[in-house]
């Protein structure tokens, strides 16, 4: 092992880290505002709503991310009016494509966890609101989707991570993330075993600081229905009492009326 290299090659990597982490960052923040109203439409019983989305998330769910990577850098140009717009501004560039295709990617399978934690709110949650006389918007502002995010919120983070890992095809279309970094190194150095080891390292890092952040707000989460049970002598109110809860919260009322 040659640690000369190692620590010679360091800062460039950790500058390929950051540009990882912004890629990575950014890719699961658009993937999430884009995946929000999709899961709506998605969990509606109707066909012409929910269809569309569902083929959306099955072509994005059912490619490789590879392949759709591909398909956004080198074939947007082979179609001329493309070139002749201002898309082509945006999409002549890699990192804006990696972005793209990574923030699309990311949107089809958040859609897909957050349906699923749709689904699995309590039916009762959603009459007490409607009985509370609240509008849609308004029920699924304040009840629907908090709990359908802390229900998926597990499923969630594995996804965020696996964007994370998934960045590194990124180096595929010349971006000089943490992995376009490492070949470039070992292209120079023709040491594979240090450069990668290490490159793995900072991934490992990464990952475990994002695994820890989850788990924390998952904790939190859980210590506030540990508060709202221990109010309600012992009563979880999500799938107990749920009109009693929302009775005794003025906020919803108010809002409500």
């Amino acid at each position: 092992m040659n640690w000369y290299l190692v620590i010679d090659a360091m800062p460039r990597l950790l500058s390929g880290a950051l540009l990882t982490l912004q890629l990575a960052a950014l890719s699961v923040l658009a993937g999430l505002v884009i995946a929000l109203p999709l899961s709506l439409l998605r969990s509606s019983s109707s066909g012409v709503l929910s269809r569309p989305v569902l083929a959306y998330t099955f072509v994005f769910r059912g490619t490789p991310l590879l392949v759709q990577l591909f398909v956004i850098y080198y074939g947007a140009g082979q179609i001329e009016w493309i070139r002749t717009t201002s898309a082509w501004i945006i999409l002549r560039e890699p990192y804006w494509c990696a972005l793209i295709a990574f923030s699309l990617n990311n949107a089809a399978y958040t859609t897909e966890i957050l349906r699923g934690g749709i689904r699995a709110v309590p039916a009762g949650e959603v009459e007490a609101a409607k009985a509370l006389g609240m509008s849609y918007a308004l029920r699924t502002r304040r009840i629907v989707l908090p709990i359908a995010f802390r229900l998926a919120l597990p499923a969630y983070a594995n996804e965020v991570v696996l964007m994370l890992k998934a960045s590194s095809l990124a180096s595929t279309i010349t971006i000089m993330e943490l992995t376009g970094t490492s070949r470039k190194i070992v292209a120079q150095t023709f040491s594979p075993y240090e450069v990668f080891i290490s490159a793995a390292l900072i991934y490992l890092a990464i990952t475990f600081v994002v695994v820890k952040a989850f788990a924390r707000l998952e904790r939190h989460l859980a210590h506030h229905l540990e508060r709202v049970e221990k109010n309600n002598g012992g009563t979880d109110p999500v799938h107990k009492g749920p009109v009693q809860e929302l009775d005794r919260d003025p906020v919803l009322q108010r809002e409500a009326r």
